[in-house]
Parts: structure tokens; C-alpha cells; sequence
């Protein structure tokens, strides 16, 4: 289904012409991920970036924001930078998100690239501890693919001790298809993810240690 009746609320400077599409108001795309995780019975949901506009993909971000809204949705993690948002013409998503009643957790790193470690795990955090608390989550980078796969799938390594890289990368391509984890940094990051995880701990270890002594 689509309508010319809505124009773009961006906030950005373009082209008249960039006015001009056909706007799609089918249902905003969401996959459920399920992380097998015992205590939790929360899916986590991935997408794409709600209400873009760039190539062919010409959406409404009331429209997207209403169907997230609808699936009970009331965290989103935003991966884009705010220069992405810009250029797919969702400048104001980050406050739209607000102003639809929808907390956004803002974790930026590039298209096709890895977050900081530091930055991830206070992300994986937050996710866990929302979901644990039966908060449905919204991951979401520019195409659903991979960054959003990658936080995905160290969630679910994080969560469960057992679950090999191998098969944690099977279980979001079989969600998303073959394109999921895009590059060779996010694949080769998914399977060095729990040798860095031990080096995090003992890098906070030993900095609340030091804290310690000092502290006598």
C-alpha cells in the first residue's frame, strides 16, 4: 500500500525532488529473535531503520514508530549515527522516538564496523536488564543486517555460556538470511567476543583492585 499524502519531516535542507515519493505504509518489518535464555521468555525484535527514505525505500516514520508501538514495544537501541539519520532523511528520529513514548538507548558505531568493547557491554547491559524485566527491545542499524545482528548475537552469548560463535551466527542468519553479520570485522568480532569478554573482566578487576589500595 502506498500514499503521496505525507511529507517528509526530516528537518534536513534537500532537494524539492527529494520530496517526492511514494510513500510505503506497509507493516514496518520486525523479526523476532528468540535467545533461548531459561529465565527470560523475551524475544529479542530487529529491524531496519524505521521511517527511512533513501534509494528505493521511501517510509513514513509515524507509520514505522505506530507499528513498533503496536508489537508492545517500549525500548529501542539505535545504532545509527546522528550523520546517518541525516542522510536517510530521519534527522529527528531520536526525538520522534520520545515523543511517541519510546525510551531510545543511543549506541552509534559505523555501518559494517564494530562498537568499542566498553560501549558494548554497558549496551548488553541495558538490554539484558530490560528484557529481564518483560521490556520488549528494539535493536535497529540501518538495513537490520549487521550491527544489529552482531549486539544480537553477543547478547545471546553473553546470556547463555554454552551457545558456540558458529551457532549463534547460524542463529541470526536464520532469522535474517544469509546476509546477517556482513562483514568480516563483525564475524571475525562475534567469534573473539568471549576472549575479550574475559580480558573486560579482569581489566575491571584489576582497576577495582587499584581503586582499593588507593582508597587504604
Amino acid at each position: 500500500m502506498a500514499t503521496t499524502l505525507e511529507q517528509p519531516t526530516t528537518g534536513g535542507n534537500f532537494d524539492s525532488s527529494d520530496d517526492e515519493g511514494e510513500i510505503d505504509l506497509s507493516p514496518f518489518k520486525i523479526a523476532w529473535l528468540d535467545l533461548g535464555c531459561e529465565v527470560c521468555d523475551e524475544k529479542l525484535a530487529i529491524s531496519a531503520l524505521p521511517g527511512c527514505r533513501f534509494k528505493n525505500t521511501w517510509r513514513s516514520v509515524k507509520h514505522d514508530l505506530k507499528c513498533i508501538r503496536d508489537e508492545g514495544i517500549k525500548e529501542v537501541f539505535c545504532l545509527c549515527s546522528k550523520g546517518e539519520l541525516h542522510k536517510y532523511r530521519v534527522t529527528g528520529l531520536l526525538q520522534e522516538f520520545a515523543e511517541a513514548d519510546i525510551n531510545v538507548h543511543h549506541y552509534p558505531f559505523p555501518d559494517g564496523m564494530t562498537p568499542s568493547f566498553p560501549n558494548l557491554m554497558k549496551m548488553l547491559d541495558e538490554l539484558r536488564a530490560n528484557l529481564l524485566n518483560g521490556n520488549k527491545c528494539l535493536v535497529h542499524c540501518y538495513g537490520g543486517l549487521g550491527r544489529s545482528c552482531l549486539v544480537a548475537a553477543c547478547l545471546i552469548m553473553l546470556i547463555d555460556e554454552k551457545i558456540s560463535p558458529e551457532d549463534v551466527i547460524k542463529k541470526v542468519r536464520d532469522l535474517q538470511g544469509h546476509s546477517a553479520v556482513q562483514s568480516v570485522k563483525q564475524f571475525n568480532f562475534i567469534n573473539d567476543f568471549r576472549d575479550m569478554l574475559e580480558d573486560f573482566k579482569k581489566d575491571k578487576s584489576d582497576e577495582n583492585g587499584e581503586t582499593r589500595s588507593v582508597s587504604r
